[in-house]
């Protein structure tokens, strides 16, 4: 086990606020090769997450950008105001960005990885994530559904 996976796990994970954060072109979701990541909308998917967790009294922030660097600032900003999980879905920046890695291990706030397919059957590219050893789990392959799942553990005490 990596240093960074067991400070998280001594961290409180007690939900608070989560946040769900998305990388490039997923603000395209449901038009984008709806084929491979289906029809639903990013807007509807988060309309879905902010609806369950007001529901379980868990406060809920969402946040898509295209751009690296305004990720990777929103990831230092969540430590200041003490979010408690980040559920992720980094795009293509999966397969690409050490930056955003490495910035998820220097806030240790634990993660969850979402992708809507299934990584591991597509390109060859594809199929590394510079997030997955650091993540207190990955859901891939099923759709938008992998958010509500991903929610259902950060939402759970321990």
């Amino acid at each position: 086990m990596s240093k960074t996976r067991r400070k998280q796990g001594k961290r409180s994970r007690t939900p608070g606020s989560i946040l769900v954060l998305n990388g490039p072109n997923l603000n395209l979701l449901g038009t984008r090769e709806p084929e491979i990541y289906g029809s639903e909308s990013l807007d509807s998917i988060h309309q879905r997450l902010t609806a369950s967790a007001k529901k379980a009294g868990v406060a809920l922030e969402v946040f898509q950008s295209n751009q690296e660097g305004a990720l990777i600032e929103r990831v230092h900003a969540a430590k200041k105001q003490g979010i408690s999980w980040i559920i992720v879905n980094p795009g293509g920046l999966t397969h690409t960005s050490v930056a955003l890695r490495d910035a998820f291990a220097s806030v240790e706030i634990p993660f969850i990885e979402v992708h809507l397919s299934n990584i591991y059957s597509r390109e060859p590219f594809r199929r590394h994530s510079y997030f997955s050893d650091l993540a207190a789990g990955t859901i891939c392959g099923l759709g938008s559904r992998g958010y509500d799942l991903a929610l259902q553990f950060a939402m759970q005490p321990r």
